[in-house]
């Protein structure tokens, strides 16, 4: 039976709450004042009776329609001790901790290694760490600066919840190295979470996945493994990767030395990525058809199912498994300018954007998701999945399926350069020297990564102009964003970023003395600001360009703005007001 977890109100945080603690055994009982629910629930953290440090649970007790009502009875857990479950978590047996370690052809896998201390190896190792207790999980990089921050206060990427689960874990049974040789002969089972970005040279530029860090990763292993190892390939590769990585490994293969290679794509949504690796809606293996592939894909499966529903774990070949994950991010990329290209022929005829997507998003055979006009997708995946798509068509001798997703890239560039050419003409056809606050750096809210960002490119053709940019965004760090906007792909000149761009700690101190303000990310404290204030410390006449759709369109035009907003055709002007009247 598959248990429901319990809410507990003294968490320190409540929708990862349930994701994050899961009750082993329910059952009702009858008394005067009626039936009570019963559960008897399970923590991997919960010491002695003390509380886990994330979810607020003791190691183990009793809640009563939710409510604790004894204290623990003292069981302990450490990583690699006993676990003294009796029950079953989303319809897998929780017995003794060694029973659910399973045997890959005399393998016992007991500790797990990540190659890649990014956004894919950090917050899912934090995860497997939190939910299996009894493995050892080594998350390993070059860079020295990346693991000390995974061993700080400060970690290297913002995800809500991730840094509860990383305190929670970090020490126990989760650590950072830059030993990556130690982890890598210590461990049984090794991802590979390297960078895959998109080749900038030679054959393939543009378009094809630079594999350098998969190979040097794949030879390293093979150059030093002392024992029968299972390698999973995290990283978001072209289909056929994983061949190539085991024709590497095979030719270092011993009589003790054997290795198997999977394919585990990431499916994680940045912003959401703790909740979409607890709540996943599946889990993807692809391997080897042998007996010894589909082995190491069951022990893999094992892995995942300490909290993931075995429906919801699918085995492929590796072939499919790569193709998969491109597919899904193609797909989701086609959505986006699919109704970009939409919100282009609202503003020319009327049509609102909005009511539009509402209205085909009702149909069950579309449905609401990835349907939000806007400057523009970003981020590491979309852009390189689909370009990586488009490459493979051109080698397959497709180019009709290559022209296809390579438009799809297209609209989105067009997006973006058709926000700023509106900016542009509707601000009396310059913009030089005059003073833009942008809101938003980070290519989406709740999250700190720049990578492909709308706002890069925006500003890239802004600064083109002549533009002065006041930029500010919640969780992207100043260096950062210089960084992204002195890249030679932007700025051919960096100087010219140091004398037009200017990194604010706020949006009040953005928008003073801007003639406009230009929403780029979708954070929500930008629905919150007193617009008010805003105008009344603005150069009028005052406008506002709406990449996001997100802001009160009519209260702003009533304040005095001058509002422009993707896929919406405003029929009049604001109301005139005095400056600064805010009557």
């Amino acid at each position: 039976m598959t248990s429901t977890p319990i809410r507990s109100e003294n968490a320190p945080f409540s929708d990862a709450l349930t994701l994050l603690t899961t009750p082993i055994k329910n059952r009702r009982r009858s008394g005067g004042s009626g039936s009570e629910e019963e559960s008897e629930y399970q923590c991997p953290w919960g010491r002695n009776g003390s509380p886990c440090p994330v979810c607020d649970r003791r190691r183990r007790g009793k809640l009563t329609n939710g409510v604790d009502s004894h204290s623990a009875n003292g069981d302990l857990l450490s990583p690699g001790g006993d676990c003294h479950l009796d029950g079953t978590t989303n319809g897998v047996n929780d017995l003794n901790v060694n029973s659910v370690i399973s045997y890959v052809g005399g393998m016992l896998v007991k500790e797990i290694c990540c190659i890649g201390a990014g956004y894919v190896g950090g917050p899912t190792c934090a995860i497997i760490a939190y939910k299996c207790p009894h493995l050892r999980v080594t998350v390993v990089d070059l860079s020295e600066e990346r693991i000390a921050q995974w061993n700080s206060d400060d970690l290297p990427i913002y995800e809500p919840y991730l840094d509860e689960i990383v305190r929670a874990c970090r020490g126990r049974n989760l650590f950072f190295s830059t030993d990556i040789a130690g982890a890598v002969q210590r461990a049984q089972l090794i991802f590979i979470s390297v960078n895959t970005p998109t080749k900038t040279y030679g054959v393939g530029k543009g378009r094809a996945a630079d594999l350098r860090y998969i190979e040097a990763a794949a030879r390293m292993i093979g150059s030093i493994a002392n024992g029968p190892k299972i390698v999973v390939e995290k990283s978001t590769v072209p289909v056929k990767a994983a061949a190539s990585i085991a024709q590497i490994l095979k030719s270092s293969e011993t009589a003790d030395v054997r290795f198997q290679v999977l394919s585990n794509p990431e499916f994680l949504a940045e912003g959401t990525a703790v909740e979409d690796l607890l709540t996943p809606d599946r889990v993807l293996i692809g391997g080897e058809q042998s007996p010894e592939g589909l082995k190491a894909a069951a022990e893999l499966a094992s892995i995942y199912q300490h909290w993931v529903p075995a429906e919801r774990i699918l085995t492929t070949n590796t072939w499919s498994s790569e193709l998969s994950k491109l597919t899904a991010n193609a797909f989701l990329a086609q959505r986006i300018s699919s109704i970009n290209a939409i919100s282009a022929i609202c503003e020319m005829t009327g049509a609102d954007i909005r009511e539009v997507a509402h209205a085909i998003g009702t149909d069950s055979r579309i449905g609401p998701k990835f349907l939000q006009a806007s400057v523009g997708f970003g981020g590491s995946c979309f852009q390189k999945d689909v370009l990586n798509l488009v490459y493979l068509c051109e080698c397959l001798n497709l180019p009709q399926c290559a022209d296809y997703w390579n438009q799809v890239i297209l609209m989105n560039d067009w997006q973006r350069r058709r926000f700023v050419d509106n900016i542009i003409e509707t601000m009396f056809d310059t913009v030089a020297d005059k003073h833009l606050a942008v809101f938003g750096f980070s290519f989406k809210k709740n999250t700190g990564d720049t990578r492909e960002s709308s706002t890069i490119y925006i500003s890239k053709h802004l600064m083109d102009e002549g533009a002065r940019l006041h930029i500010y965004d919640p969780k992207v760090p100043k260096k950062q964003m210089i960084s992204d906007l002195k890249h030679p792909s932007i700025s051919e000149d960096s100087s010219r970023v140091d004398r037009l761009v200017t990194v604010c700690d706020d949006a009040y101190s953005a928008a003073k003395g801007a003639h406009a303000i230009v929403v780029c990310t979708e954070w929500d404290e930008f629905k919150e600001l007193d617009y008010q204030r805003l105008y009344n410390n603005m150069a009028k006449p005052a406008f506002v360009f709406d990449g996001r759709i997100m802001l009160d369109h009519e209260k702003l035009m009533k304040i005095g703005f001058y509002v422009h907003a993707l896929g919406v055709k405003f029929m009049r002007t604001p109301s005139v007001r005095a400056c600064g009247d805010a009557s």
